[in-house]
């Protein structure tokens, strides 16, 4: 009797062990990635870019080599790049969500994923799916506002590819950085403030 209460009890033991260590997997799921780095890629070339370098430069104006060299590509100021990363919009994620799952927002979405993808994304829908999670989590990191510092901040996977030749044949169509800003975000919001 006693040997069959010794086996019950280290079977019981055992259950607990097995549950708690189930638990920990489906319920303490580890945080999701967060980008840390850009990825720019130009024709055969590639160079990357630390977000935490970027958000520096954004917020404090100091710039590393690598970055000042990518900046002197642009043709851009300096002034007007960090103008361009600290612009802010203020939409609730109500709004939000509404925009990045309407028709309308499909479109801008498909249009920003062959620029801005996860690496290794072959489709279209992938690229799509983390730009969604990307405007959301930008807008929650940002207490209901965001900037391209927040939105790159909220990429859910470690890198961002940047594709300068898909950006090249948008950058066509305007003729500054500001007017590609308001290209991607403007007239897409308008419409769903609207509806």
């Amino acid at each position: 009797m006693r040997i069959s209460k010794m086996k019950f009890s280290k079977f019981l033991k055992f259950k607990i062990f097995f549950v708690l260590l189930i638990a920990q997997l489906f319920f303490n799921v580890s945080k999701v990635n967060a980008a840390e780095e850009i990825k720019i890629i130009y024709s055969i070339f590639s160079r990357t870019i630390k977000l935490n370098s970027l958000k520096t430069f954004a917020e404090e104006g100091n710039s590393t080599r690598q970055l000042t060299r990518i900046f002197k590509a642009t043709g851009s100021p300096d002034k007007e790049i960090r103008s361009v990363l600290n612009k802010e919009f203020e939409i609730p994620i109500t709004i939000a969500s509404k925009l990045v799952y309407s028709e309308i927002g499909n479109v801008f979405l498909t249009r920003l994923s062959s620029i801005i993808h996860p690496p290794r994304a072959d489709d279209e829908r992938t690229g799509m799916l983390a730009l969604r999670s990307s405007v959301i989590q930008g807008i929650k990191i940002g207490d209901g506002k965001i900037n391209l510092i927040r939105f790159f901040e909220g990429y859910p996977t470690k890198t961002i590819i940047l594709d300068v030749n898909a950006l090249s044949k948008v950058m066509n169509k305007v003729e500054s950085i500001s007017e590609l800003l308001d290209f991607f975000t403007n007239s897409p919001l308008e419409k769903i403030k609207t509806d």
